[in-house]
């Protein structure tokens, strides 16, 4: 029973390559001798250094211009070009954490972060983006000084207001776009000038050439060529004339500006401007634009319509407004559509700060944070509620789309001391979910903060004990698993909830049997009450108990059993119209069918298992499956698949971070298949249709696996 691992390992832009750079959304201006000097410190031909920085003002363009020398230079890293996007972290310690889930690792021990990114990427070549580091300025050097003396493949491009300040670090100042020209021609003008009049004929007013040589420049001129000012100002010829806009950023802010800006005015010039054209475009929106504006910064991670109406209506922002006035702040270059999803939204990160500063100043930050709190853990209740059902896939979905934000209201909520019994109960149900959705390391660091709070006794707490233990059982900290058990068994019984006492087995006979003690596992799991299968998390832990104790036979080699009691399993799930433990199931049946010799079935039950697990973006459990699927289908004696096989479980183990899980029974079993095949084929023949599967992406390899032959 492995932890899950999310997402596609596929670049967006080129799907046959590792890496996730999001697709550009809009030209590239500019930047030329920037991005020569970025492609040469980034070329892996060229030695150190390995380290470098992209450093500037807010707006200056500092994340477009190293995604587009990262795109440039792709082909050069065969392991990936990953980007972390770090600015929705609010609390320390989470970098190295967004690091390994960037790199789609999945990992189930309690062993250091660096260790595991480490060995996944000892022998690769790839390279990192850490993009929006000044929050977060520390736990980035550190992540650096401990990744780069290791990984000589590894080079790291950080961008950020703030340089690292490491030994070897290179570092660009990002300067704004220059300014420079007034002949009226487009390709003599500067960097700036294009950059505006190109967003301008997008706004839909082209300018003339003496609109360039004139008030174009001019405006340019007075947003000191800020990439993101100038697109903000650009997106405002949509309704001032060019005369207008150059007035009105002629004259001074009126107090609302004022009001978000210092006493004393200190501050880099180049800041007080970004501030200035953002407090501007602030100005400029109608007052019901400009308090969903401050409304919307509370979201770290996107949102959607529906969303928007839900954490931000009240007072004067009504629900049936709030479509309408985020079209207008899109229109505005404000808010921008999200890059993968249509129906999503999003904000650049200076533009979320400044909403932020004005919600302070409203005086409505807590409200609006409370709000977003409760409606996420509304969600992660609802999850919970629906988790073993037939909309178990869509929440997972849900839980991948909206992990930053579920991570931002957590985060609050545990911060808000008068209320540990609300706390434990969100984190119980976030948890859970994280737990079953590949957040393994986020679950554990939110449960322990919660249950550190002594909260009183409760559903909400029982279900975070639970949650906690099956966390330790998949990390394989099996010390922890036997402490959380006794704990989450004790307060089932305090709640005198019969199906929570029957769930809490699950964390004893789960201990029991990944410590080989089989028999005991088998005692304690057969006799858990049978009860009537509950649609919530609970009952997915009652099927949980039914899976464990179908492991333990299958360990202990009594594979009739083991496979009698997955077959109860599957038929729950099925009617329940779950897939996490009915993909398990498929997977023990399979392995009862091949002892038994039975091999079309256990080809069929490994390829169903499989499908299974790919819905739920279970990359390690695909990868379990693979392995059994290739000893399926090289006693059927088609070896030449079977080694393509291999070759696509290693990659998909690869993305897990631990082979095997660093199990001795399913490492010995594997390599035994190994050999099988190489035996059949020799050693040429087996090394190129290995190499096929191993060079397949994901979808490509799920797709290979699953056909039917």
């Amino acid at each position: 029973m492995p932890d899950t691992t999310h997402g596609n390992p596929r670049n967006p832009e080129d799907p046959g390559s590792p890496g996730n750079l999001p697709p550009e959304t809009h030209s590239f201006v500019g930047r030329r001798a920037e991005l020569a000097r970025l492609h040469t410190a980034l070329d892996p031909g060229t030695g150190p250094p390995r380290l470098v920085s992209v450093v500037g003002v807010g707006g200056v363009g500092k994340t477009r211009l190293a995604l587009r020398a990262a795109a440039e230079v792709r082909d050069a890293y065969p392991d990936g070009v990953w980007l972390a996007e770090l600015s929705p972290l609010h609390t320390a310690g989470l970098v190295d954490l967004t690091v390994m889930e960037t790199l789609r690792l999945a990992d189930q021990s309690t062993r250091p972060v660096i260790d595991v990114i480490t060995e996944w990427a000892t022998g690769r070549r790839l390279l990192l983006i850490l993009d929006s580091c000044e929050h977060v300025l520390a736990d980035c050097a550190g992540l650096a000084s401990a990744l780069l003396p290791r990984l000589p493949g590894l080079r790291i491009l950080v961008t950020g207001r703030e340089r690292l300040a490491l030994p070897g670090e290179d570092v660009l100042h990002l300067e704004p776009l220059p300014v420079d020209g007034r002949t009226g021609d487009l390709a003599e003008v500067g960097d700036a000038v294009a950059l505006f009049a190109e967003r301008a004929a997008a706004a839909g007013r082209p300018l003339s050439d003496d609109d360039v040589a004139g008030r174009a420049t001019a405006v340019c001129r007075r947003l000191d060529g800020i990439p993101l000012a100038l697109e903000l100002a650009a997106a405002r010829l949509a309704d001032l004339t060019l005369d207008q806009l150059h007035t009105r950023l002629g004259e001074r802010l009126p107090s609302s500006l004022d009001l978000l800006t210092s006493d004393t005015g200190e501050g880099p010039p180049r800041h007080r401007t970004m501030r200035t054209a953002i407090g501007w475009s602030h100005e400029l929106c109608a007052p019901l634009e400009r308090l969903l504006w401050a409304r919307l910064a509370v979201f770290t991670g996107g949102f959607c319509v529906e969303t928007a109406q839900q954490v931000c209506a009240g007072g004067p922002l009504a629900p049936e407004r709030i479509a309408g006035l985020l079209d207008r702040l899109v229109a505005q270059s404000i808010v921008l559509p999200d890059r993968t999803d249509p129906s999503r939204f999003r904000m650049l990160d200076t533009v979320r700060e400044y909403g932020t500063d004005w919600l302070y100043a409203l005086g409505e930050e807590r409200a609006v944070r409370r709000r977003h709190r409760d409606h996420y853990a509304l969600l992660a209740r609802q999850g919970c509620a629906e988790w073993n059902t037939g909309r178990q896939a869509a929440w997972c979905e849900r839980v991948l789309t909206e992990h930053a934000n579920l991570r931002a209201a957590v985060d609050y909520a545990l911060s808000e001391p008068d209320d540990a019994a609300a706390a434990v109960e969100m984190a119980g149900h976030v948890g859970f979910l994280w737990r079953h959705c590949g957040y393994l390391r986020e679950a554990q660091h939110c449960l322990d903060q919660a249950l550190a709070a002594d909260p009183p006794p409760g559903p909400g707490r029982t279900l975070a004990l639970w949650s906690r233990g099956a966390v330790a059982i998949l990390q394989g900290d099996q010390e922890a698993a036997a402490n959380w058990a006794v704990r989450c068994a004790d307060a089932a019984r305090e709640q005198g909830d019969p199906v929570a006492v029957a769930a809490a087995v699950y964390l004893r006979g789960g201990h029991l049997a990944l410590t080989g003690r089989q028999a005991e596992a088998i005692d304690v799991l057969a006799a858990a009450p049978q009860l009537p299968i509950r649609d919530d998390g609970f009952g997915a832990a009652q099927l949980q108990v039914r899976l464990a104790l179908s492991l333990a036979h299958v360990l202990r080699g009594e594979y009739e059993r083991g496979r009698e009691v997955a077959d109860e399993v599957r038929t729950a799930g099925r009617k329940q119209g779950e897939y996490w433990c009915g993909a398990y199931a498929d997977y023990l049946i399979a392995q009862a069918d091949l002892a038994r010799g039975d091999l079309p079935a256990a080809v069929t039950g490994a390829r169903t298992s499989i499908a299974g697990h790919a819905l739920l973006h279970n990359t390690a459990g695909a990868a379990m499956s693979l392995d059994l699927l290739a000893a399926a289908v090289v006693s059927t004696g088609d070896a030449h698949r079977a080694a393509r096989l291999l070759g696509i479980g290693t990659r998909l183990w690869e993305l897990t971070g631990r082979a095997q899980m660093d199990s001795p029974d399913l490492i010995a079993t594997r390599r035994t298949c190994e050999l099988r095949v190489r035996e059949h084929l020799g050693h040429a023949t087996y090394t190129t249709a290995y190499g096929a599967g191993l060079a397949m992406s994901y979808d490509e390899g799920i797709t290979y696996a699953t056909r039917r032959q």
